[in-house]
């Protein structure tokens, strides 16, 4: 069965919000666990999940870069939280770069009709405008990824579109990644660390 790009925006619209459902209600788990408030227990908790850990956590930051269901903010804070700010750097690194490099291919293989089962045809067109100058968009492209809240998703699947080169992209991704990765898993670190002291009084 073929679905249509609408049909198919609606469906993640669906999906995320189940999945922001579902990850509210894991947090009210594990925090009555205790695992956000004690590093013993978050470590008991953990202690048998040292490898396949890691792995489903990386997966699910591929899957979360390449179909977008699960909020980017809340899967990088995961990292940080269950592996610690070095180990969940590090997970979360390597799932989004991985995501971000697919995302580049699909859009580069499928094309246009590919991106619109992601985003909206509007959405698309608005950045299409800075692809008209290929120098320009790599500039373009380089500052967007380093800069926090920048729509990265899209601006990877709109590169697969455009004349970049693969190793240009590659190495745009690999170098200007880790900084947003760090500021949004430790700014939202903080923030949930400042929430539980408040919820804690």
């Amino acid at each position: 069965m073929h679905l249509s790009a609408k049909t198919s925006r609606k469906l993640i619209n669906i999906l995320t919000v189940v999945s922001g459902i579902i990850i509210i209600l894991l947090c009210i788990y594990w925090y009555n666990l205790g695992i956000f408030t004690s590093q013993t227990k978050m470590k008991a908790y953990l202690a048998d999940k040292r490898i396949i850990g890691p792995v489903i956590f990386v997966l699910i930051q591929i899957i979360q870069v390449v179909i977008p269901i699960i909020p980017g903010g809340v899967s990088l804070l995961g990292g940080v939280v269950f592996f610690g700010p070095l180990a969940g750097f590090i997970y979360n690194y390597v799932g989004v770069c991985i995501g971000s490099i697919i995302n580049f291919f699909l859009a580069r293989f499928y094309g246009r009709p590919f991106i619109l089962h992601i985003v909206s045809e509007k959405t698309l067109d608005k950045y299409m405008k800075w692809t008209k100058n290929q120098n320009k968009f790599n500039w373009f492209f380089a500052i967007c990824i380093v800069a926090p809240m920048a729509p990265d998703d899209v601006l990877c699947l709109l590169a697969g579109l455009t004349d970049m080169n693969f190793w240009t992209y590659f190495w745009i991704i690999i170098l200007g990644k880790p900084w947003t990765i760090a500021a949004y898993s430790f700014a939202l670190m903080f923030g949930m660390d400042w929430l539980l002291k408040i919820v804690g009084k």
